[in-house]
């Protein structure tokens, strides 16, 4: 029951397709399934799934609405990567490449994408070994990976080549962690509040530059 009322409660918040509502129901009821096992999500998190991890996945879309090839960088559970390609599956020349190093999480990410059919590559390696085999990304996110300045020592060269969108979703530490982050590198950054949490931002980043020492 609670879990109903929390999806109920995330698709007021990020209305979708019904054909996108399905697959996302597919996708969770495999996470729950897996989570049993694998640890995908904090179990404390588990009875708000739907607004914690797939609304706040979700919300991405809006700040990037035309991009069609998102990378996501350790996807782990599928947050946001797969999520944002179950709901982008109706778009054509949609891609969403998904990494994850976690051999078990990995699996998981393969047998979600086969049963939401989501438009969704999963790369079972780490980012510095798929970023030579990208050769498009309009937008490159990643959630709860790592600070901010580390994020984006692994990001920049993907985004670098590309001269893609930076999207990381933070907690209520993301002003200290951009703050910290712009020691080390020149951008056009952005805080944006999250619809699901008023303590948290997504940090929007462009034109991404190493600082000269």
């Amino acid at each position: 029951m609670q879990l109903a009322a929390d999806r109920a409660r995330a698709l007021a918040l990020t209305p979708v397709s019904r054909e996108t509502a399905e697959r996302l129901e597919r996708f969770a009821a495999a996470l729950l399934a897996w989570q049993e096992r694998t640890h995908l999500i904090a179990p404390s998190t588990v009875p708000h799934l739907w607004t914690r991890h797939i609304t706040d996945s979700l919300q991405l879309i809006d700040l990037a609405p035309d991009a069609r090839v998102w990378v996501d960088v350790g996807s782990g559970g599928g947050f946001p990567g797969l999520v944002i390609a179950c709901a982008l599956a109706d778009h054509a020349a949609t891609a969403v490449h998904l990494v994850e190093s976690n051999v078990k999480k990995a699996a998981f990410l393969r047998e979600a994408q086969r049963i939401t059919h989501a438009p969704a590559v999963i790369h079972g390696a780490r980012m510095e070994a798929v970023i030579l085999s990208l050769e498009r990304a309009d937008v490159v996110c990643a959630r709860a990976v790592a600070p901010l300045g580390a994020l984006l020592a692994l990001c920049f060269p993907l985004m670098e080549k590309t001269k893609s969108l930076g999207l990381f979703p933070k907690g209520r530490n993301a002003e200290v962690e951009l703050r910290e982050a712009a020691q080390m590198w020149t951008m056009d950054a952005k805080l944006l509040k999250s619809r699901t949490d008023p303590k948290a931002n997504i940090v929007l980043i462009r034109d991404l530059r190493p600082r000269r020492p």
